[in-house]
């Protein structure tokens, strides 16, 4: 069961050019995305079934939110001076 940050789906791997791995959705091929070739399993071929999951890190985007907030009141400080 998945959790509701979290979503998987199924592609096809079309082919490879240039070291980008040309993906098509399997529920509508007509939409398509790219990735490197580095980012998928060892072994993957031209007409492969790859599962994609995706999820939210939430506990790395909120530090990521905590920094990006904490340079904000720094530089407001320096203009501030």
């Amino acid at each position: 069961m998945m959790a509701e940050d979290e979503s998987a789906f199924r592609v096809s791997l079309d082919r490879v050019e240039e070291g980008l791995a040309v993906l098509l959705l399997r529920e509508d091929e007509s939409i398509r995305f790219t990735l490197p070739r580095s980012l998928l399993p060892p072994g993957a071929r031209e007409g492969d079934i790859l599962e994609v999951a995706i999820r939210r890190d939430v506990a790395e985007t909120e530090a990521a939110r905590r920094r990006v907030a904490e340079r904000i009141e720094r530089l407001r400080k320096r203009s501030a001076e």
